[in-house]
Parts: structure tokens; sequence; C-alpha cells
């Protein structure tokens, strides 16, 4: 991806070398990534109708808890400030070479955030909406969010809806090719669009109908929570169609979207994980599943007519 060139969002904060005041559990995108504890992230979801031009709010937002307790919305949780002086002390001492390994890789995600700052701002005007764009937080090891509870590294990267940010620590991006298997810049560009596709449905208000419909109905949750994440990489496929117009893909970058996509499909993790699959616990989507609907945003542009997860067949 040629993004050396490219214009640097503002909306970054970064947290490296601050120290964790609270411990918990997380869970984010990969859904058989295994690590300490579980944190819920698994986010809203929207259907776009035709007719009138007006948006049907129908869905959804899903979370969901493995271990630990802490969950995506229990909201009021802080940092303690008292950490801040002595934890930069001990960066500059003992963490200052992982950090500088990762300055590069902080300013790509820069780049790749103001990207989807133009793209869905465009998408949002043309639906005469306005769109407020995500705060991306990078950190170390673990962060306290604005009312999702305690961000950890082993969640992998995630989207909290209460304080609107993206949480990404940047050692991950080395795991994805290590250990994931998907190597390259456009792989970890994939997975911070579908991660702002998760704050384009939240933009749209259907968190409110989502948790009702989960209320009235338990048993849908790992359904609906599937077809809100294959929207979310139906997102992050009109965006790399928008990046790829705008001239900064390299030859390779969508296969190397694709192969993170399919890195991190239901069924290709829980097989690495334990052998064999479970299909009734899934909550991403099949690795072809979730490649098929990356493809349809790209193919339309991320439309928000063809967007419709809910409705179509995704098998």
């Amino acid at each position: 991806m040629k993004w050396e060139d490219m214009r640097r969002s503002r909306n970054v904060e970064d947290r490296r070398g601050e120290r964790p005041s609270m411990r918990g559990a997380g869970r984010g995108m990969f859904p058989g990534r295994r690590g300490g504890g579980g944190l819920g992230n698994l986010i809203l979801m929207l259907l776009m109708s035709r007719g009138r031009g007006k948006w049907i709010l129908i869905l959804l937002l899903a979370l969901f808890f493995i271990g630990g307790g802490s969950g995506l919305f229990n909201g009021g949780l802080t940092q303690n400030p008292s950490n801040s002086e002595i934890t930069q002390q001990e960066t500059r001492q003992g963490q200052v070479s992982k950090d500088q390994a990762t300055d590069k890789e902080a300013d790509f995600l820069s780049a790749v955030l103001a990207s989807t700052e133009d793209y869905w701002t465009k998408q949002f005007q043309a639906n005469n909406l306005n769109y407020t764009p995500p705060k991306l937080v990078i950190y170390n090891e673990g962060t306290m969010t604005g009312g999702c509870g305690f961000g950890e590294s082993t969640a992998g990267p995630f989207y909290c809806p209460a304080d609107q940010s993206v949480y990404i620590d940047l050692s991950f991006m080395r795991e994805l090719a290590n250990k994931y298997g998907a190597p390259g810049d456009f792989a970890m560009a994939y997975v911070l669009a579908h991660e702002v596709g998760h704050h384009v449905q939240q933009l749209v208000g259907t968190m409110d109908q989502f948790q009702a419909t989960i209320r009235r109905k338990p048993s849908m949750q790992n359904q609906l929570t599937v077809r809100l994440e294959l929207q979310a990489d139906y997102f992050a496929g009109g965006w790399a169609r928008f990046a790829e117009e705008q001239g900064v893909l390299e030859q390779g970058d969508l296969d190397e979207a694709l192969q993170a996509v399919h890195s991190v499909g239901d069924d290709t993790l829980q097989k690495e994980n334990y052998g064999y699959v479970v299909p009734d616990s899934f909550t991403h989507g099949t690795s072809k599943q979730r490649q098929e609907w990356f493809a349809r945003g790209y193919q339309y542009k991320g439309s928000f007519e063809q967007a419709d997860t809910f409705s179509a067949t995704i098998d």
C-alpha cells in the first residue's frame, strides 16, 4: 500500500507506555483467539432499506462474555492518573526499543484511518448524513476504555461504542502475520477498516434496538452476531474499493486483505485451536462467508443498499 504520502488522521491517541490501572478479560474481532480471559466486543448492525430514501433501523449490536466478568458496557471505568509519570520513566528505561519499533506502524494506521474518514464522510454525505470519525487508541498490553471496561492485547483489535474508539495494540500487526498467516500492510488495513465499520453501525443508532431484540430472543444472539460481523466486512470491502480508486493500492494488496479475512473465519480458527468446528458457536462467520461479503462490499463500493446481511442468504 502506497501510504507514505497520504494524509494522517488527527483522531489518534497514543497510550503506549502507560501502565494499565485495572485488569479484566477481553475478546475482540478474532473469535478463536486464545489468551488471558474474555471481553465481548461484537458490535452493532444496521440494515439499509430501499424505498423513499429512508434509513430503516432494524438491528443490532452483539456482545457476549467469556471468563472475567468485565464487559463492554459496564461503564464508568477510568484510568488511574497517578501511575502516569512512573510509567513514562519505565518506558524510557525498559521499553524504548519496543516503542521505536512500532512508530512506523502507528504512522501507517494513522494514514489508513484518515482514508476511512474520507471514504465514510463521502458515503454519509451521499445519504444526507454527517459522519463523525472514531478515535484510534494505540496501546501496549492493556488500557482502560471510556465505558467498555478494560481492553487487553489478548482481545485483539476492538471497537468500543461507548467512547466511539477503536483500540489496537500495535504488536498485533506482527501477530497477524506470524500467528494468523496474514502478512502485509493491507491485511492490517483491513482489520482497522473492519473496526471502523462497527463505528459506522454505531452512528446509525441501532444499539438500543439490538439490545431489545437480544433480550427478547437471546437464542438468536450468535446468529445475529455473525450477520453483523459480515456487514462490517462488507463495509471494509467498500473502503478497499475506495482506496484502490484513490490509487494507493499496490499489486497483491487485495490478496493480503482476503487472506486476512480468511484467517479470522470461525471455522478456520476453531480448526486451528481445537481440531474441529462447532457451527452453532460461530459469532463471526466462516472464512468463505467473510471473504464473500468483503468482496461484495468491494464490488458495490460499500453501498448501503447492498449492505443487508440480515435478510440475505449468507450460507
